[in-house]
């Protein structure tokens, strides 16, 4: 009990009661159930690519082109369907295939050529953002196949969101990977000390690739949920995507640096960034204005995390002199 007490998770658990009980007090209508299940369907593209990125920075990465691969992802999956008369289903399995491929391909360029994440997620962010436009010449895609639209818009007994069910899945997946398989111990090892993870035999251009990958699966799983709430296409749909899920991940505890955080941080995370942008809504608070409180509660969390590990390695330090002397 010691343990989940002083936890990261915990912490920032309690900093989401906390925000919950002040909308509740500033709105009544923030309570109300209605409104909750409306948060669980707009934070379920956020939440599950919230886990992919997740991966990513554990291991000391980052991808800025995550919100454009949601915008070529969903643009894709809709011509599909629409132009060409493809099954849905089939639709969103060539979607899946393209976002893991995005995810791999970025991997790829980084450990070969070894340019920072940062610069090259960059790069691909442009790309597809311009692939994007080319493809619909700034138009929207309407309509699509009832039955694809219910996975993001219906519900199950008319009160469990069928996205939050996805959401779940894809957060149980996140925590095997990450707790119960070699790979997920191999991710904190490369994020914690790239170096010694090389000298104790980690394939470590593998296992970065591999995380680039997932977080392209996950991208896509996310996009595809998010196409069928919207119930069309556009190729700006996916901008900013990429700060939401930074954001949900490192207040959730993510470092930034790689080698730390959880799954389940990072969902916590993403539900304080929900809340937030839907809380502030309902307040009727100017969108500028929650761009502007989005960025501080960002540069907060990435100070704290920094500050942090600071701390720890002089806390490290000193115990080394101390052990010398």
């Amino acid at each position: 009990m010691k343990r989940i007490v002083k936890s990261k998770e915990f912490a920032v658990f309690i900093v989401l009661l906390a925000l919950m009980v002040f909308f509740s007090i500033a709105s009544p209508q923030f309570m109300k159930s209605k409104n909750f299940f409306n948060i669980a369907k707009q934070i379920a593209t956020v939440g599950i690519c919230s886990v992919g990125f997740c991966f990513v920075l554990i291991t000391g990465g980052i991808d800025l082109s995550l919100g454009y691969q949601i915008s070529l992802d969903i643009v894709i999956v809709a011509v599909l369907m629409n132009n060409f008369g493809v099954h849905w289903i089939v639709a969103c399995i060539i979607g899946m295939i393209l976002g893991t491929f995005i995810g791999l391909l970025n991997g790829f360029i980084i450990v070969k050529t070894h340019v920072a994440p940062l610069i090259v997620t960059l790069s691909m962010m442009t790309i597809l953002k311009g692939v994007s436009y080319l493809i619909t010449g700034g138009l929207a895609i309407f309509k699509f196949n009832d039955t694809f639209v219910k996975l993001g818009q219906g519900t199950i007994g008319g009160i469990v969101p069928i996205s939050l069910l996805f959401l779940v899945a894809i957060i149980a997946v996140g925590v095997f990977i990450l707790n119960k398989t070699v790979y997920g111990r191999y991710f904190y090892a490369i994020g914690n000390n790239v170096d010694a993870a090389k000298l104790s035999g980690v394939n470590v251009q593998k296992i970065q690739t591999m995380a680039y990958g997932l977080c392209g699966f996950f991208t896509a799983i996310g996009a595809l949920l998010l196409l069928s709430r919207l119930n069309s296409a556009q190729s700006s749909t996916g901008d900013g995507y990429e700060f939401s899920c930074l954001t949900a991940c490192v207040v959730g505890g993510v470092s930034s640096n790689g080698g730390k955080g959880t799954v389940l941080g990072a969902i916590i995370g993403c539900m304080i960034v929900g809340v937030l942008e839907n809380g502030l809504a309902i307040m009727n608070v100017n969108e500028y204005i929650q761009e502007v409180i989005k960025g501080v509660v960002l540069l907060a969390a990435v100070i704290y995390d920094t500050m942090s590990l600071l701390k720890n390695e002089q806390v490290k330090k000193m115990k080394t002199i101390n052990a010398e002397n």
